[in-house]
């Protein structure tokens, strides 16, 4: 049996990676795929990118890896994050792919970012069947390779495994900016890499605990802009757009 660590929405967070790492090391599992968001949020970039781009064997695209290249910008958090990267972590981000696409255990699988449709048409955990289901169909995004019986994604920082109509649908969550409880959460998928053959297959959530307040510090030290939501999300799980209590 082979096993693939999916790991997504890194968002600079270095601490949290380092965690992630050490953790896929101690289960001896050697092939990591990345959905997207390596940049953007977090202090460390630069250093998720390179560190990234050096243990993962696929990345895709997400939406922050996207919009970050827009360098006619005067958004003064995203020319902060563009100054850590510098131009040749930014080419990269260019050049990544929309999709992963992969045999395992006679499952057809298709990874990618956000959804079928883009690296910003987002898709939530309690969603409609309808646009769950949806998330299978091949689009000028996905291209018209064979239509997967299972879809990962990240994007929400939600983990999540849900089976429905002969499909299996799941979010890997986040590395570095969890929001559905502050632990650093990645996926663990098993099964014969490559095989066209019926066989096991299991999907699992890994979550894990990381030095927030490093983290947190990190980006003091490096005087980065929007901290205290960030901070607050790191701390909480809780998205910095959602509605305050008093406000529902």
């Amino acid at each position: 049996m082979d096993r693939i660590a999916v790991i997504s929405d890194l968002h600079g967070n270095l601490t949290a990676l380092h965690a992630a790492l050490d953790d896929i090391r101690r289960r001896e599992i050697t092939r990591i795929f990345c959905l997207g968001d390596l940049i953007g949020k977090g202090p460390r970039s630069a250093e998720v990118v390179d560190l990234s781009r050096a243990v993962c064997e696929l990345t895709v695209r997400g939406n922050w890896d996207e919009f970050i290249l827009d360098t006619s910008t005067d958004d003064p958090v995203k020319r902060w994050h563009q100054q850590q990267l510098g131009p040749e972590r930014l080419g990269y981000l260019a050049g990544l792919p929309n999709t992963i696409e992969f045999l395992l255990s006679g499952r057809q699988v298709r990874l990618f970012h956000a959804s079928q449709v883009s690296v910003f048409h987002r898709i939530h955990m309690d969603d409609t069947p309808e646009r769950h289901l949806a998330m299978f169909d091949n689009t000028a995004f996905t291209g018209d390779g064979p239509p997967p019986s299972v879809v990962g994604y990240g994007d929400i920082h939600d983990a999540y495994v849900k089976n429905f109509a002969g499909h299996c649908l799941f979010n890997a969550g986040s590395v570095g900016n969890p929001l559905d409880m502050p632990l650093a959460a990645y996926a663990i998928l098993e099964g014969r890499y490559g095989d066209a053959a019926p066989g096991p297959f299991s999907i699992q959530i890994a979550r894990l605990p990381y030095d927030i307040e490093a983290e947190i510090r990190a980006a003091e030290e490096l005087a980065m802009p929007d901290l205290p939501p960030y901070a607050d999300e790191l701390r909480t799980a809780r998205y910095r757009g959602a509605p305050k209590e008093k406000d529902k």
